[in-house]
């Protein structure tokens, strides 16, 4: 509209929040549209036309009727349509709410389609997630099948991490793995028990042990724990106190990866030119 006519309608506005919504009570906000769709055609049609106020909107409307165009046959699309970039986590972001896709789609750009019932969420033409919309705030509009994706992924993700910790520690643990996995053994238990003794005798010990129970071909966590027990005794040695230590103390230990010292040369170089010039 044109800025003189910016008045007319804020009026207009302020008419439907004082006439319509004041002390209104609905169910949802299909009972809000039906409320609505019956306070046009009966209170705000009858009342006084701002335009000329000798008559009434209903009649303006009436006389205005056949002057008006008829819709297209097509008709035209109501969704709300944006892009949304997906981060590391299943969730797409939309009207102040969270609903999850596929843990395959994170990381990349989405379109959301929103009516008023439903939002619906494509990977270029792909529908990747379909939910009833919510009007809440800060909800997470979540369906079953995508937890339970979820659920199973960051299982095996824990179960390759603890994997690469346990070879790169124990080189041996790498065959152990592959014998028990030809006789089915259930590798994520085998796993987590392999680690818990790491933990309690370390590396050194757990390597020779894991040595012992390969040259039997017995790959089992009874018969390692069995065979660290011998050594100990044959040492000993008093038994190993389990300890249990926050995340941050655990992962002093962990390598680190050194920076390169280049680009601290590269400043001092590009310092001692500034000196000179200034001289």
């Amino acid at each position: 509209y044109r800025g003189n006519e910016k008045g007319r309608v804020e009026r207009a506005i302020r008419h439907i929040r004082e006439a319509f919504f004041a002390a209104r009570a609905f169910r949802d906000l299909d009972d809000l549209n039906a409320q609505a769709g019956h306070w046009c055609r009966t209170q705000a049609a009858d009342r006084p036309c701002p335009e000329d106020r000798t008559m009434t909107v209903r009649e303006a409307f009436a006389m205005e009727k056949p002057l008006l165009l008829a819709l297209p046959e097509n008709p035209y699309p109501l969704e709300e349509q944006l892009e949304v970039k997906v981060g590391k986590q299943p969730y797409v972001r939309f009207d102040l709410n969270d609903y999850t896709i596929q843990h395959t789609h994170v990381r990349r750009t989405l379109s959301v389609r929103a009516d008023l019932q439903q939002v619906r969420i494509f990977d270029g033409a792909q529908l990747v997630a379909s939910h009833p919309r919510s009007y809440d705030r800060d909800a997470q509009i979540e369906l079953p099948e995508h937890i339970r994706e979820l659920k199973e992924r960051k299982r095996q993700a824990s179960q390759h991490r603890g994997v690469n910790s346990l070879t790169k520690a124990v080189p041996a643990s790498q065959l152990l793995l592959t014998r028990a996995a030809e006789r089915g053994a259930n590798l994520g238990g085998l796993t987590n028990g392999l680690l818990r003794l790491l933990d309690r005798y370390g590396a050194a010990e757990l390597q020779a042990a894991l040595e012992e129970v390969l040259a039997i071909d017995v790959p089992h966590t009874n018969a390692v724990r069995l065979a660290l027990e011998r050594r100990r005794a044959a040492r000993g040695e008093p038994p190993p106190v389990a300890m249990s230590l926050p995340e941050h103390v655990r992962r002093k230990d962990t390598p680190v990866q050194p920076h390169r010292l280049d680009s601290y040369d590269q400043l001092t170089t590009d310092n001692d030119d500034h000196e000179h010039e200034d001289h």
